[in-house]
């Protein structure tokens, strides 16, 4: 059975997930609460946009086991993954609020920016990875148009502070790379690894 975990609650991923004919079960880490957090998403100090995304990635499986394991759930293969906008190789995570939003689009306006969403696999033997890379040009953007945007409330909770699957595609002049990788998973990267476990999309 085409059956994994997935460690994220991104709606995104589980959508590319069932778009590529394999079913997913949730594996939520500690966010906050009275209990401590599973991950610290903070980057290391002078950390490598690359590297970042990749560790993420990784410490996401592998907490993600884990916890499946503690939980006493059966063994499948497990995938966590993450998703960042570099900037002049600055790292652009989620904004912390409106005004970060609308800092971080001022910035990407009229400009070229990576989107890298690293991806890995393991079934609590191996672990495997791959980071997906795609470039993505915005148009001129202006203030009332970028305004308009953050009122949709859509930024939130966005690497970048956009979504290309919603109204932020309306910015995007070109695109060189995966659409999926900068919606959250890269359906080729991803399809790859799982086959790697046994897991075979459609």
């Amino acid at each position: 059975m085409n059956e994994i975990y997935l460690a994220s609650k991104s709606p995104r991923r589980l959508e590319l997930l069932q778009q590529m004919g394999i079913a997913c079960k949730t594996v939520l880490l500690r966010e906050d609460g009275n209990r401590s957090r599973d991950l610290d998403e903070s980057p290391l100090a002078s950390e490598n946009p690359y590297i970042y995304v990749e560790r993420m990635a990784k410490m996401k499986a592998e907490i993600g086991v884990l916890r499946a394991r503690q939980r006493g759930l059966p063994t499948m293969p497990l995938l966590g993954a993450d998703t960042i906008v570099v900037f002049n190789g600055t790292i652009f995570g989620k904004p912390q609020d409106p005004a970060d939003a609308k800092r971080m689009l001022k910035l990407l306006s009229g400009t070229t920016h990576e989107v890298l969403t690293g991806v890995a696999v393991t079934d609590g033997t191996r672990l495997l990875h791959d980071t997906c890379i795609s470039r993505v040009r915005f148009r001129d953007l202006t203030d009332p148009e970028i305004d308009a945007y953050i009122a949709t409330s859509e930024p939130m909770g966005k690497a970048g502070a956009y979504a290309i699957q919603g109204i932020g595609a309306i910015f995007i002049e070109r695109l060189e790379g995966s659409y999926s990788g900068v919606m959250g998973l890269p359906i080729f990267e991803t399809s790859m690894l799982l086959s790697r476990f046994g897991i075979q999309a459609i």
